[in-house]
């Protein structure tokens, strides 16, 4: 019998994630901020609870959430962008006390490449590169994985994705019939979110515990001829480019990634 997991956010990435867990073996808890969604995870057989986290404590049932699950895969978007000003540590640090009063022994944090930072050499960040953003949003999350992997009472696996697409949900229809658009010689780090489960499921299959990954697929085309490709692919209004400034950007390297986890990735761009 496979152990039983707590998935904190169960939303675009976080419920196929939960199907596929469930699919082998595992039992999942799956949580969510909305009341219309509750129903979907129970549908997939999900244990399902309303949990929101605040910046002064979490509202609805922590320590049921986390009862009897060994690991806690915390998958939930900062928000940031919304609410630049918000307090995404304390929100974590909440959820970190009830990790602790519920005696989880595994913790898999999902961040994002975006705790480094671009420039215009277009720096190759492997898993020796230590983050060195500027933004104030990211500086946040990599406060966050540190007071992850420096609590002693469980262990941490850090997860980076680079922008996560699929079929459905891809960043060119964003980018579709934009003007101005920066950075057009800068490289892509995308990942197929078929991947990102495929990762995690490899991460908990062989106990990658107390590691960091960075997750992004092998290819990198220049931002401007990938969605440029991509749109008229798809019969989408192209975008353009602003080609006057120098472009910023960077390379995730997931070599480190693909050696440890005997990983291959199984979308192309």
């Amino acid at each position: 019998m496979k152990n039983r997991i707590s998935i904190i956010g169960c939303g675009w990435l976080g419920l196929p994630l939960a199907k596929a867990l469930i699919s082998e073996g595992y039992k999942i808890k799956g949580s969510t901020t909305s009341q219309n969604k509750i129903e979907d995870l129970k549908k997939a057989s999900i244990d399902s609870y309303l949990i929101q986290l605040g910046e002064n404590g979490i509202s609805g049932n922590p320590s049921e959430f986390l009862a009897e699950s060994e690991t806690v895969i915390i998958n939930i978007p900062p928000g940031l962008r919304k609410n630049p000003s918000k307090n995404h540590v304390a929100e974590i640090t909440h959820l970190v006390e009830a990790i602790e009063a519920a005696q989880i022994k595994h913790v898999l944090y999902v961040s994002s490449t975006s705790v480094f930072k671009d420039e215009e050499d277009f720096p190759v960040i492997d898993g020796d590169t230590l983050p060195n953003t500027t933004s104030s949003s990211s500086k946040q999350l990599i406060e966050i994985e540190q007071m992850l992997q420096n609590n002693s009472n469980f262990n941490t696996t850090i997860l980076r994705f680079g922008g996560l697409y699929d079929e459905e949900r891809h960043p060119a229809e964003y980018l579709s019939g934009k003007k101005n658009v920066a950075n057009p010689k800068a490289p892509i780090n995308l990942i197929h979110k078929e991947d990102c489960i495929e990762i995690i499921g490899t991460i908990l299959k062989n106990n990658h515990w107390n590691m960091v990954f960075n997750a992004a697929h092998p290819d990198h085309p220049k931002k401007s001829e990938y969605y440029t490709a991509y749109c008229k692919q798809h019969s989408l209004q192209l975008p353009e480019f602003n080609s006057e400034s120098k472009s910023k950007g960077k390379i995730i390297d997931s070599t480190n990634l693909v050696q440890l986890l005997n990983y291959t990735f199984k979308q192309a761009l």
